[in-house]
């Protein structure tokens, strides 16, 4: 990239109590409260249907809010149309007039405003040089690859240098390739302009890679709002730990008991019970089980231990999670996923490349220090 600077300006967005509710009684977002800065990158991640998507679109005012208020910077935006909010969207399936040259396109918006045409050449050629697509200008979108539309369609919205971008899953239609090419650019772009960001997704990676902070949603309500490494770290509740993370984390249940977790390591019907006359009505030895100490302020009862398979290590020293018989084995190269079964679940251990580990194999895992997690049995939340 050249020395090019195309600056816009920028504004906080904050939305407060933020509802909607459709006539059929679904309900997308319920009471969302989120606080972006200036010049903030901030994603929406979560599954299919969990509001996200719907949260941006109110924000852009392509779907109207049933209850709370929006804010760019300090303008009550609620009955303000869509195209006199100062944002430019970007969509997943570029949205580019296929009749118009790349240039046409990224002018569009700006002629349509009746900007000075000296000033619309001026802003068009300073975003295609930011973007690295000045020699495409006269193409149609059709002689273009998915990564070039994409290009253009975020130079269109470069162009009318908004207050803030909004990113509807821009990546969803590229290849694995492409889509890391793209999120490279994208976090150029941010770096660059320093404008507010607004980006939905229900990729944990591009999540985790792009955003200043995460806001995780599940049906319709903020599950945790935080730092990427934070939200890796310590996440709120089950599911957040269970979305965030690839591979997904293992979860083991069991029953904490005056500061120790235990769990059955056998597939038993009985899981977790740390009384021993209980242990011994359900045939289970003291060998066929694990304890974990988690502190004495730990509430007794059941719980699930959340370890993350990168946490987990092919020895015998420190927390011991116990002693497993590997069943499939992944060899990505840089590193070796190994399956087993514990506890009666299905769970992944994350190895080096040459561990030299074969189905069949016996292994015993102790968990890194300092890095399992503890959540309720009954509503998820975080006991650690």
């Amino acid at each position: 990239m050249t020395g090019v600077t195309l600056l816009s300006a920028m504004a906080n967005v904050v939305l407060k109590h933020l509802d909607k509710k459709y006539p059929n009684g679904f309900h997308a977002v319920r009471d969302l409260n989120l606080d972006i800065a200036d010049g903030e990158f901030v994603v929406l991640v979560g599954p299919s249907g969990c509001g996200k998507s719907t949260t941006l679109r109110m924000v852009a005012g392509l779907e109207e809010a049933t209850g709370g208020e929006i804010y760019i910077g300090d303008r009550l935006v609620n009955d303000v149309a869509p195209g006199d909010r100062d944002i430019a969207m970007v969509f997943q399936n570029y949205a580019l007039y296929p009749h118009m040259s790349v240039y046409q396109n990224m002018a569009f918006g700006l002629k349509m405003r009746r900007t000075p045409k000296k000033e619309i050449e001026k802003r068009v050629r300073e975003a295609a040089e930011i973007l690295s697509i000045e020699s495409l200008l006269e193409r149609r979108p059709r002689e273009l690859s998915g990564g070039q539309r994409q290009r253009v369609a975020l130079g269109r919205a470069i162009v009318r240098e908004p207050k803030v971008f909004l990113f509807d899953e821009p990546l969803s239609n590229l290849d694995a390739k492409l889509r890391v090419q793209m999120r490279a650019e994208i976090a150029r772009l941010h770096l660059r302009l320093k404008t507010t960001i607004i980006y939905v997704t229900h990729d944990q990676v591009e999540a985790m890679t792009l955003g200043d902070r995460i806001v995780l949603m599940n049906h319709g309500v903020i599950q945790q709002v935080d730092a990427p490494m934070e939200i890796y770290r310590r996440p709120a509740n089950r599911f957040v730990a269970s979305f965030i993370g690839s591979p997904a984390m293992n979860f083991v249940p069991g029953e904490v008991h005056e500061g120790v977790f235990r769990f059955a390591e056998s597939n038993g019907t009985v899981a977790g019970v740390s009384d021993p006359g209980l242990r011994r009505d359900a045939g289970l030895t003291e060998a066929s089980y694990s304890a974990l100490d988690v502190g004495k302020d730990t509430p007794n009862g059941p719980a699930v231990l959340g370890v993350r398979p990168e946490d987990l290590l092919a020895c015998d020293d420190g927390p011991r999670l116990g002693t497993v018989t590997l069943d499939v084995i992944e060899h990505m190269g840089h590193e070796t996923i190994a399956h087993f079964a514990l506890a009666g679940g299905e769970h992944m251990a994350r190895l080096a490349a040459d561990a030299g580990v074969q189905p069949g194999d016996r292994l015993a895992l102790s968990i890194r220090p300092d890095t399992y997690h503890l959540f309720s049995a009954d509503d998820g939340r975080r006991l650690n």
